[in-house]
């Protein structure tokens, strides 16, 4: 089905992931698009019914203040300025309170531009099947599943468009949490009936992580390490011509834009090599978070991993502070599924963002059986954010954060203690490395 769109051009606003959820929120499909787009450019985006120009604060890039191009005026589709200074032909307006935005969209995207309210998760799906199909036609493609949502929604998007020419392969590096490499190959091999090539690397990477404390020294090893790992499995295969990804659209803001400077780069977004012999498949790359959770229900995926916690990409690796050791990994791979067992029991895994535990490399004093112990303790961390740019934390019922430390000193080994982080971002970091 060709749905309607409205495309928000950015010309220096901050807000324009807001007013482009908002639009999606009226049941219409939008996209933002750089100041700088070409008429011919918009004409191949399907079905473009309208054009706000979302001017702001980052105004001027390389010294001069940002323009559209003349040439969109004579498409003679509506527009809609804010903050940009044009001629009679388009609408001028100011984004208000949510309530006034939400009406000044309203009335420009439904009345003005006459969208149909057809932007829907169900809709979705059958287009990216449709076009996954006519890019790849009957060519193979190679995807690095995680189990991570983001793969594992890509993962579900490609069997159901292309089956078996989608090769999946599951590199477990011996950081995951508890079960999760298990799961992945019961849902997407045993359910699913995927084409998954399982590789257990776990010893490979703990021999190259002995006795290495630094964190950032830590994630290049992991990083590299599984880039050779699927790279030795990806020249087993033959016939290989397309590599799909699980670019998501906040990858793409926080790896930068023309005029938003980037907040981290991403593995997925400009980190491939320039000699890279496979094309992308990125069915999701103009999806948001919430959007891909729905989309992985709308492909029958379980709510278990749809919802699953964000996860770093080195693993429980930066969860065990210090040097690695197989000893305290352990200990931060029951004591997180202990958390997260009792989270969800207690229905906070629906309401707080990001909850796992940590283990430094320290030990303390103990007593166990009236006997003196030298354990590790185990740091609890539950915070709330909008945009992980800044994080409160979660008031945890004291009765919940008990029942989790009599757990986890009763079940774990080599742990003595259990303590709550109380730092919210800033001044420490969601992560503690």
């Amino acid at each position: 089905m060709r749905q309607d769109t409205i495309l928000v051009l950015d010309l220096g606003s901050t807000q324009n992931t807001v007013i482009a959820r908002a639009i999606r929120d009226l049941g219409v499909y939008s996209e933002i698009k750089p100041h700088d787009i070409t008429a011919n450019e918009v004409i191949a985006v399907s079905n473009v019914k309208g054009i706000i120009l979302n001017g702001g604060v980052n105004n001027v890039v390389d010294g001069e203040k940002i323009q559209i191009l003349n040439e969109l005026f004579e498409l003679n589709i509506p527009m809609l300025s804010v903050d940009y200074q044009l001629s009679d032909n388009s609408q001028l307006a100011q984004w208000g309170n949510e309530e006034e935005t939400k009406e000044i969209l309203q009335k420009f995207v439904l009345e003005k531009c006459k969208c149909e309210k057809n932007w829907n998760m169900a809709n979705f799906v059958n287009d990216q099947v449709e076009k996954v199909r006519n890019q790849v036609g009957d060519k193979k493609v190679l995807l690095a599943l995680s189990g991570g949502v983001d793969s594992s929604v890509v993962a579900a998007l490609l069997i159901k468009a292309i089956g078996k020419q989608l090769v999946c392969v599951h590199v477990n590096h011996g950081l995951m949490r508890k079960n999760e490499s298990e799961s992945v190959v019961e849902i997407f091999r045993n359910q699913l009936d995927a084409n998954l090539v399982y590789v257990d690397a776990s010893e490979r990477f703990l021999t190259k992580l002995a006795g290495v404390s630094e964190p950032e020294k830590k994630r290049k090893i992991i990083g590299e390490e599984f880039i050779r790992v699927f790279d030795e499995e990806a020249t087993k295969l033959e016939g290989i011509d397309y590599l799909a990804q699980g670019t998501i659209y906040p990858d793409i803001i926080e790896s930068g834009t023309k005029t938003v400077k980037a907040v981290k780069s991403h593995h997925n977004v400009g980190g491939l090599p320039e000699d890279m012999q496979f094309e992308l498949v990125e069915p999701l790359y103009q999806l948001f978070k919430d959007e891909v959770r729905a989309c992985g229900i709308e492909l029958g995926l379980p709510g278990d991993m749809v919802y699953r916690q964000p996860f770093p990409g080195p693993g429980l690796g930066v969860r065990c502070l210090g040097a690695i050791t197989k000893e305290r990994l352990e200990a931060v791979r029951e004591s997180d599924a202990i958390l997260r067992e009792e989270f969800a029991i207690a229905g906070l895994d629906k309401t707080v963002w990001q909850y796992f535990t940590v283990v430094p490399e320290f030990k303390s004093v103990g007593v166990r059986n009236h006997l003196r112990t030298y354990e590790y303790p185990v740091i609890l961390r539950a915070v709330n954010t909008v945009d992980a740019m800044s994080a409160i934390i979660e008031e945890i019922d004291w009765k919940v954060l008990l029942k989790i430390t009599d757990r986890i000193l009763a079940e774990v080994k080599n742990v003595n203690r259990v303590c709550y982080d109380l730092s919210p971002k800033p001044d420490a970091t969601i992560e503690w490395e």
